[in-house]
């Protein structure tokens, strides 16, 4: 590959950029292992495809924000590198497919110029921090917590405390006590809240998440003061990096961890990792987040509205009062998420003389408007109509959420964008009255590690497969009851039966043909479903299951013509972790390199976690010359106590214990910052000498 060179006025984006350069070329030439190096792009937003040799590539944008000028690059990246669309993800940012990996520094480079990151949208690390997309305009918000959640993503990018963590960390900020971010499904949760003395904090959720195994997060906090915000997330993410599995990726995740030690165990660990925090308080700027430009038109052209109706149901669905007076906020439905960057261009202009400039990407992959006046309204509606942007129904029964299922990604079982469509267009012909209802979410992953959130949808599918004689077909897991209650509360949906993709159709009028005719008046689609009982449902379905009525079109998945079969890869939600000597004492001195730069640049907390890295490299690089493969950094620190230390094999003055764990006993001053990353060289320099023993031996 070819070098190229950045003009970027940030010399950090710029020094990342090349850096992913530098490690393609490594790689290509056969210097970085292949396991490593996905860990490594992985973390730079670059994801292996289920299509070989092409690369997803995610657009990591903070709480969903994007302005139109950030969008209109974006599309234009898409046309020159990718496949000329647009999707939008249920994390708020947008992914673009069949990007060749050579070419990806190249276009991190021109994304950046208009203040566009790739880092940490994947991997290991904290990823895209989302936030109700109604923040800073939701009627019933206490405040908005737009600066917050941008605050939190600036805070740790680049943090050297989640740059290789065992698993990917999430937070979400809610807008008000409705929930709409989805707090009891994160890592950690935050929904903002005023106490009597009229002061800011949150409350705060702790150890959710979906997945093969959903877990709803534990309130832990009712009221964290606003200052304490991050200094309280960094504590926890200090003690996910240090106790979480490392080797089991399927028991990586905070709710692992959280079962395992248990709640209590973890919270008085975050205790005691306060000391080493880089603040111990934090205040956020709330004018980070600037209004953005609102147009100053005061006539808007007359326009005719050709269908009346569909205009009166997008003012119902689509279209909400501000909590400032006189403006309003408009969504827009996407279909499976995706958009043509011809379309997305065509969006803009339509929209850009009667909205403001910053669009909000929602979790159920549509966008929202902000600071529409009342009188634009008619105006904004034909424009939108004529992209065919104007269905109605956003965030009801007829908005499917979905992932791309076997259409790009590599765990992909079935093909979750196509009954997404499938099912959309029953609700349009068949129960048109159920635009209107956003009491019930319907929601497809295309694999069971619900990345179209089935786990909390009220009626889910999931991708899977059935054996019928010797032949398989593909199939979808039913699930239901799942969804938001309020205030941090939330429900995960039940596993009721599983039955031929072809039927999900059947399945879908089954519910919701039961739920008009058995439901009491008023009744909630939780309410319904408690009272009817899962076996209820399992019993409704069950003919749906049986593999007696087979036929042939039934062994083909929706949109395809081929007989089904699965075809699954490996899966690159997190990177993999590397378990090779030489490769982990290269990490040591990278990671010792990155600890003297952010010493001379005056960032003792940086230096002192990545000599606290160095430390965990290096023990384990040893461990492994005598076949130990600890699962976390705490069990590394006492296999080498119980291997290398209290064996006499090397001599520390005291236990590596001891030593490593000094860094949550001192606060990061210079002086700690002197004397611990000089017990790394030190250290470093005796595992190496160690190791040369026993290549010698």
């Amino acid at each position: 590959m070819q070098s190229f060179r950045t003009e970027l006025e940030n010399p950090i984006v710029e020094k990342d950029i090349i850096d992913l350069e530098k490690k393609i070329r490594d790689f290509r030439e056969g210097k970085i292992h292949d396991e490593k190096f996905r860990s490594l792009r992985l973390a730079r937003g670059v994801y292996g495809q289920r299509q070989p040799g092409v690369q997803m590539v995610r657009i990591k944008l903070p709480f969903g924000k994007v302005t139109f000028k950030q969008l209109l690059r974006i599309a234009d990246i898409s046309d020159k590198y990718a496949s000329h669309n647009l999707h939008l993800t249920t994390r708020q940012d947008i992914q673009i497919h069949y990007v060749s990996l050579d070419r990806t520094p190249q276009l991190w480079a021109e994304l950046a110029q208009d203040d566009i990151t790739l880092r940490e949208a994947c991997g290991n690390t904290v990823r895209n921090v989302t936030s109700s997309p109604t923040s800073g305009i939701d009627p019933l918000e206490p405040f908005d917590v737009s600066p917050y959640a941008h605050a939190t993503f600036e805070y740790f990018l680049r943090n050297p405390i989640c740059q290789e963590m065992g698993r990917k960390f999430k937070i979400a900020f809610s807008s008000s006590e409705a929930d709409t971010a989805f707090s009891y499904i994160h890592d950690v949760g935050l929904i903002p809240k005023i106490n009597s003395n009229n002061e800011r904090g949150f409350k705060v959720m702790l150890g959710g998440g979906l997945g093969a195994q959903p877990i709803l997060a534990s309130i832990v906090e009712e009221f964290l003061p606003e200052d304490q915000l991050i200094p309280y997330i960094e504590s926890i993410i200090r003690v996910f990096d240090r106790y979480g599995e490392r080797n089991n990726r399927n028991k990586a995740r905070m709710k692992y961890l959280i079962q395992k030690i248990g709640l209590d165990e973890v919270l008085r660990l975050a205790k005691i990792e306060r000391i080493a925090n880089k603040v111990k308080s934090y205040t956020v700027n709330r004018d980070t987040i600037a209004l953005p430009f609102i147009p100053e038109l005061t006539q808007y052209p007359a326009v005719e509205i050709t269908n009346p109706l569909h205009y009166e149901q997008w003012l119902a669905t689509n279209v909400f009062e501000q909590k400032q007076q006189g403006f309003y906020g408009v969504y827009i439905k996407v279909p499976v998420g995706d958009i043509a960057t011809d379309n997305a261009r065509k969006l803009v202009d339509a929209i850009k003389p009667y909205v403001a400039d910053e669009i909000r990407i929602t979790q159920n992959q549509g966008l929202l408007l902000k600071f529409a006046k009342k009188e634009a309204l008619p105006a904004l509606f034909k424009g939108l109509a004529e992209l065919g942007f104007a269905e109605p129904g956003f965030d009801s029964v007829a908005d499917v959420t979905t992932c791309p299922g076997t259409d790009t990604c590599n765990l992909g079982i079935s093909n979750s964008m196509t009954l997404s469509r499938v099912l959309e267009e029953v609700i349009y012909a068949e129960y048109e009255d159920l635009i209107y209802n956003r009491d019930i979410k319907i929601k497809i992953s295309g694999c069971m590690n619900s990345c179209g959130q089935h786990g909390l949808a009220h009626i889910g599918f999931h991708g899977s497969s059935l054996k019928a004689g010797t032949k398989v077909l593909p199939s979808v897991q039913v699930l239901l009851g799942g969804g938001t209650v309020g205030n941090g509360v939330g429900r995960a949906a039940e596993k009721v039966i599983k039955v031929p993709a072809k039927r999900a159709t059947h399945v879908l009028r089954a519910v919701l043909d039961n739920y008009k005719q058995h439901s009491i008046e008023d009744e909630t689609f939780h309410n319904y479903y408690d009272r009817q009982g899962k076996d209820y449902f399992y019993q409704l379905l069950k003919p749906l299951a049986d593999l007696t009525t087979l036929t042939d079109d039934e062994f083909v998945d929706w949109g395809h013509e081929e007989t089904f079969a699965t075809a699954i890869g490996v899966g690159e939600c997190a990177g993999v972790v590397i378990d090779l000597v030489a490769t982990l004492l290269y990490e040591s001195e990278e990671k010792m390199g990155w600890a003297n730069e952010s010493y001379n640049n005056g960032a003792w907390s940086d230096a002192i976690y990545h000599s606290y890295n160095v430390f965990i490299s290096s023990a384990k690089a040893l461990l492994l010359d005598k076949g130990v493969n600890s699962s976390t950094q705490a069990g590394i620190i006492k296999e080498f106590d119980a291997n290398y230390v209290e064996t006499g094999l090397i001599d520390l003055n005291g236990t590596f214990n001891d030593l490593v764990l000094q860094i949550n006993k001192n606060e990061p001053s210079e002086e700690f910052a002197t004397t611990y990353k000089a017990l790394a060289v030190d250290f470093l320099n005796t595992v190496k000498t160690k190791r040369e023993e026993v290549l010698q031996s």
